[in-house]
């Protein structure tokens, strides 16, 4: 379009440079042959001795012609004036025209060409009688624009001129000129000038050819700019068009290969390996507790965290393709046709590159990685099959411990079509009313009274009987039914409770980080009060230090609200997570609970009995109530006593129990109402460990005398029976202690 109107633009100029050139040379040309008239007539009058006044007329008159003749028309429309009749006996007029035209011949920018002699109404060269004044040939040469110049003036034109020139303006050859000869009126001759008009409109010719050289100049700047234009919009077009293909088969963030090409090479490699009959691997990698390190230190420094694993992978992995599918998980494809030995130091090789951590802004931040290996050694296997048995291999691998990686194995799909088949029958027993709470109960160390239990979830299946917390609850994170069990559990624990008789027991119920949602888990606490009529202050709710992370600000807002409804609040496992002390002070806890892994080797462990120590004087400075998880034998509960605790829980005490009948219930009181006396019987032994602490006052409690440890002796025997058959009436839970407390552990919701 720009080519085009550059084109026309000069088109147009030069079609008027032409234009006004032809006119200008034409107007020169014109006044020079009637000057030459004017000359000859002039030349021809003083020779036939016509007298001053007859001559000066006839010059006035001639030249009035000339002047008024320039367009032609007027000329021919003014009236013939009588030219002064010759005198026959005055010089000869051959002579006088010969002696004229060597006149014309001395001048600079003419000269003759021929003089023609002819009747009237002569229209070509070859009629006349002509009088050449140049060779033959250059006569011959010029014959076809002479005749044209006879035409001219047969038709009445009183001067003829020829100005030959090109399509581009230029002038071809000399310009001619013809002159007529006359007698009287009459035209009978004709003198053939060649005029040069070299130096005609010299000037105006450069002026134009300046504006129009500037004209140009500007056309082709405003072009310039204009293409310029349009190559930066094509090359920012270009640029974002790169863009876009690049972001339709990477990812913004890292840069690497998104799923889309990961999925497109497996399938090429697919083919590749069944025409070769070779092995090509896929590893799935997944961030271990990458929220936590969002939520922790903010998305920002989780991006970078997943720069720096993007970066890792590659450094690794090298020439094989490292994909980024989702937020925190990756994918490497093997095409090479490598072993089992080469891809398994490969992963060992990526498992060791994450021991080192990263730095972001001053803090150190751990790298662990979970990866999930497949192999595809038959040509029969396609892409979705071998990312399935690789994200199977992925799903051990996480809860294998983490930072670590396993390979598939075929028993693998077993295990997720048994989950599969788990997670159908979970959404049933929603529905179907299959789930039931267990309750495990808390003492007081002051006194080693009941004070209340701690509510657990089983699930009682109809064809596989008692499911552990440990095999369902992870299912049901997955499946996002643990708001729903969540909200049962809360529900079912507040009626119970409001049935038993003794109204000074408490309830606690555990809220797990994956139940947790701010505005929404106040509204299921006060609605599980109002339905069932429990008191407020009957009420525990337990929270784990996981959960403060996520979401700070609305955590602590949702569980103030719970607090001003009467409801006690407990950090479930402190010490074993982040145990912030932040968190203490940003929300008055009213129940700190020590991790079973503290009290499993207090008195066997200083590091341990100094991390007790100093878990019970921060709740003495906070005035909160100290509670101890997984107490299994009586030096605990004496330590523990000796330490300060207000509270414990564990296996010693009680294994889970059924507290829905209230006969049954009424049974377990009385059965923990004789392990009371036996703790006390215990708590009176002298031969403890020493514990890096005080012995408080308060601490001193009732002690047997020795009538009461003879009653003891004699019913230890049948107590200690009935509780081993208790214990091992429960497979799920009485296989061992440490178990068992677990259990509580995991499925406390």
């Amino acid at each position: 379009m720009g080519i085009t109107i550059v084109a026309g633009f000069a088109g147009t100029i030069h079609a008027a440079n032409v234009f006004f050139s032809k006119a200008i040379y034409t107007r020169d040309a014109q006044e020079t042959a009637r000057r030459i008239d004017r000359d000859l007539n002039h030349h021809l009058l003083k020779n036939d001795k016509v007298s001053d006044e007859e001559i000066a007329a006839f010059a006035d008159q001639s030249l009035r012609r000339s002047i008024d003749g320039v367009d032609g028309s007027r000329t021919a429309a003014a009236p013939a004036s009588a030219r002064p009749a010759p005198n026959p006996t005055k010089i000869d007029r051959e002579a006088s025209i010969a002696e004229f035209v060597e006149e014309l011949d001395g001048s600079d920018l003419a000269s003759t060409v021929a003089v023609l002699r002819f009747a009237p109404g002569t229209v070509s060269l070859s009629q006349a009688s002509v009088l050449p004044r140049v060779d033959r040939q250059a006569l011959d040469r010029l014959a076809p624009r002479i005749d044209a110049l006879l035409r001219d003036l047969a038709a009445g034109t009183p001067r003829a001129v020829d100005i030959p020139s090109t399509l581009f303006g230029t002038r071809s050859d000399s310009t001619l000129l013809a002159v007529p000869i006359r007698n009287g009126d009459a035209v009978d001759g004709a003198i053939i000038v060649v005029y040069d008009q070299a130096t005609t409109g010299l000037f105006l010719t450069e002026v134009v050819h300046i504006g129009i050289g500037i004209l140009m100049a500007m056309i082709f700047a405003a072009v310039g700019l204009a293409a310029l234009f349009v190559w930066m919009r094509f090359r920012d077009r270009l640029k974002a068009s790169k863009t876009i293909q690049f972001l339709a088969h990477h990812d913004a963030l890292t840069g690497l290969p998104n799923r889309t090409v990961f999925s497109t090479k497996l399938n090429e490699a697919l083919r590749v390996a069944s025409a070769k009959a070779g092995n090509i691997s896929v590893m799935l990698i997944d961030v271990d507790k990458f929220k936590a390190i969002n939520d922790t230190y903010g998305h920002a420094a989780g991006d970078l965290f997943l720069q720096v694993i993007a970066d890792r992978l590659s450094t690794v992995f090298g020439n094989h393709l490292v994909a980024r599918l989702s937020g925190d998980e990756f994918a490497v494809l093997i095409a090479r046709d490598l072993d089992r030995k080469a891809v398994t130091r490969l992963a060992s090789s990526m498992i060791a590159a994450t021991r080192i951590p990263t730095r972001i802004d001053g803090k150190d931040i751990p790298i662990s990685l979970s990866i999930g290996v497949a192999q595809a050694s038959e040509a029969a296997w396609r892409a979705s099959r071998l990312l399935h048995c690789a994200d199977l291999a992925l799903y051990r691998a996480k809860h294998s411990g983490r930072s670590t990686y396993v390979w598939y194995t075929p028993d693998m799909d077993a295990e997720a079509q048994k989950r599969k088949l788990l997670e159908s029958d979970l959404r049933k027993a929603l529905v179907q009313d299959e789930f039931r709470l267990l309750y495990q109960p808390q003492f007081s160390l002051l006194d080693l009274k009941l004070t209340g239990y701690e509510a657990l979830l089983r699930w009682e299946h109809p064809e596989r009987g008692t499911i552990s917390p440990t095999v369902f609850i992870p299912i049901a994170e997955d499946a996002g039914l643990i708001e729903d069990i969540g909200a049962w559990v809360l529900l079912h624990a507040c009626h119970e409770a409001a049935r038993w008789r003794d109204t000074s027991l408490t309830v606690a119920v555990n809220l797990s980080p994956a139940q947790f949602r701010p505005g929404r888990t106040e509204e299921r606490v006060a609605h599980a009060l109002e339905t069932s009529g429990l008191a407020p202050e009957r009420l525990e709710v337990e929270i784990t230090e996981g959960l403060l992370i996520s979401d700070t600000d609305a955590v602590v807002k949702t569980l103030a609200q719970i607090r001003q409804m009467g409801v006690s609040v407990a950090m479930d496992d402190f010490g074993t997570g982040y145990s912030s002390l932040s968190y203490l002070s940003r929300f008055p806890f009213d129940t700190i609970k020590i991790d079973r892994s503290f009290v499993a080797t207090v008195g066997k462990n200083p590091t341990t009995d100094a991390i007790i120590a100093s878990i019970v004087g921060l709740g003495r400075s906070l005035d909160v109530t100290i509670t101890a998880e997984g107490v299994e034998d009586e030096t605990q509960v004496a330590l523990l006593r000796i330490a300060g605790c207000d509270k414990v829980q564990g296996f010693l005490f009680g294994k889970p129990m059924d507290l829905s009948d209230q006969s049954a219930s009424d049974t377990v009181v009385l059965a923990q109402q004789v392990r009371r006396e036996q703790l006390l019987l215990a708590a009176g032994e002298q031969d403890l460990p020493q514990l890096p602490f005080d012995i408080p006052e308060a601490a001193d409690g009732p002690r047997l005398g020795d009538a009461d440890i003879d009653t003891f002796v004699m019913d230890a025997g049948a107590d200690g029976v009935a509780v081993t058959a208790e214990s091992e009436a429960d497979p799920e839970e009485g296989k061992s202690r440490t178990a068992g407390d677990q259990s509580r552990t995991v499925g406390a919701v």
